[in-house]
């Protein structure tokens, strides 16, 4: 599976859960038929919200990868500018040194 496909997979999942969650809070608060149907009404609305929290725990995984990814390329660019001024101090040392050499 491609980090592409992962991302999307993690995305539809969040919604989903998000989804379930608003239904079984609508369902427990605003509909009046789960008050008709007593225990069985709270037990639905109740599953919802349950499913809806499961479908939605990617969303940490989600946010860490997101978060882990961006600091390592921050880290290797700041490697690689690091690399890159002390080549410059180094090639600089090297002709001043030269000329002082002539």
């Amino acid at each position: 599976m491609t980090e592409q496909n992962l991302i999307r997979l993690l995305k539809v999942s969040i919604s989903i859960g998000l989804c379930l969650l608003l239904l079984g809070i609508y369902l427990h608060n605003f509909n009046e038929y789960m008050d008709t149907l007593g225990v069985t009404g709270i037990i639905i609305s109740a599953v919802c919200i349950a499913f809806g929290l499961i479908f939605s725990l990617p969303t940490k995984m989600f946010l860490t990868f997101v978060l882990v990814k961006r600091e390592a390329v921050q880290l290797a660019e700041k490697k690689e500018r690091h690399l890159l001024l002390k080549e410059k101090i180094t090639q600089a040392a090297q002709k001043s040194s030269d000329q002082k050499s002539s």
